[in-house]
C-alpha cells in the first residue's frame, strides 16, 4: 500500500501486512511480567475502571502480585478507585508505578499530571505511544497479572494494546441494555481479526440487578440480561453479573475498591489463575 501512513487505527484494511507483522514492544529491561489481561468495552461508561480494579484487587488479595497499566489516558480513573493522589517518580533505570495500600502497582497519566482534573488533549497516535511507554519505560517488579484498562472502543488505543502488549487474554465489559449483543461482538471481532488473535477469557454484566436488602429480591433495573445467550452465540467460556450497589460506588469514590468484597468475580478470577 503505496499511500499508507501508518496509522493503523484509521485504516479500514484487515489484511494489511503492518497489521499482521509482530509488532510487540519489548518491557523494561528489569521489568518481569508473567500474563498481562485486558479489560475492554465497545461503549464507555459501562465499568470497565470497576471491573479492572476488582480483578486488580482479587488477585492481589490471593496472593499474587497484581498490577494496572491504566490505558485510558484521557479518562483515567484508576487510581481515584485506589486512593492514590501520589504522583510516579523516576530514576535512572526508569519510571516507577505507584504502589496501593494492599501492594497493587499502578501507572496511570492522572499519576503524572500536577493536577488530577487537568485536561490531557493529545491525538491518537500521541496517546497510543504513551501506552506503549507505561509498558516499556515503566520498571514492573515481578508482577503475576497485569491488568489493562483500556478505553472504550474500538480506536488507536485498543488497537495498540493489542499489537504491542503480549496480551494473553481479555474481559469483556458490558451492560444489560438490548444493544449489548452489538456492542460484545464489537469487541469479539477486534480481538479475533487476523494478526490479533487474542482470547476473550469471559464477559462481565455491570450493573445487571439490584437486590432489595430487606427481602433478597432481584431487580433488572436496565432489562432483563442475556449474558448466557450472548456468551454462548460468541464462544466466551466465563460470565458474571455485578449488581447495582451505592456500597460499592461509596467505597470507590473513597479510594477504597481494594476492600469491596467480589465474590461474582470468583469464578473470573479462578479461569484467569488457569492461563
Amino acid at each position: 500500500m503505496s499511500d499508507c501512513d501508518h496509522k493503523c487505527g484509521s485504516c479500514s484494511s484487515e489484511n494489511c501486512a503492518d497489521r499482521k507483522a509482530d509488532m510487540k514492544v519489548a518491557p523494561h529491561k528489569f521489568s518481569s511480567v508473567k500474563k498481562v489481561i485486558g479489560v475492554v468495552s465497545g461503549k464507555g461508561g459501562v465499568g470497565k475502571s470497576l471491573v479492572t480494579g476488582l480483578l486488580a484487587s482479587k488477585m492481589q488479595a490471593r496472593g499474587f502480585h497484581a498490577a494496572v497499566l491504566d490505558a485510558d489516558i484521557t479518562g483515567p480513573s484508576i487510581p481515584r478507585l485506589f486512593g492514590l493522589t501520589q504522583r510516579m517518580h523516576g530514576t535512572q533505570l526508569g519510571l516507577n508505578p505507584v504502589r496501593s495500600a494492599t501492594g497493587v502497582d499502578v501507572a496511570s497519566m492522572n499519576l503524572l499530571l500536577e493536577e488530577p482534573t487537568q485536561p490531557v488533549i493529545w491525538r491518537g497516535p500521541v496517546i497510543a505511544q504513551v501506552v506503549t511507554q507505561f509498558w516499556s519505560e515503566v520498571v514492573w517488579n515481578n508482577v503475576d497479572y497485569m491488568f489493562v484498562d483500556m478505553p472504550p472502543g474500538t480506536g488507536d488505543v485498543p488497537l495498540t494494546v493489542y499489537q504491542s502488549l503480549p496480551i494473553d487474554g481479555i474481559v469483556i465489559v458490558t451492560s444489560p441494555q438490548e444493544l449489548v449483543s452489538m456492542i460484545v461482538e464489537k469487541a469479539v471481532n477486534m480481538a479475533q481479526l487476523e494478526g490479533l488473535e487474542v482470547p476473550v477469557l469471559g464477559l462481565v454484566e455491570n450493573m445487571s440487578y439490584f437486590e432489595c436488602p430487606k427481602c433478597g429480591e432481584k431487580h433488572a433495573i436496565f432489562g432483563e440480561s442475556h449474558l448466557e445467550a450472548i456468551a454462548q452465540q460468541y464462544g466466551i467460556p466465563n460470565v458474571a453479573r455485578l449488581p447495582i450497589d451505592p456500597a460499592i460506588a461509596r467505597s470507590c469514590d473513597a479510594g477504597a475498591i481494594e476492600a469491596v468484597q467480589s465474590p461474582w468475580l470468583d469464578a473470573m478470577a479462578d479461569a484467569i489463575t488457569k492461563l
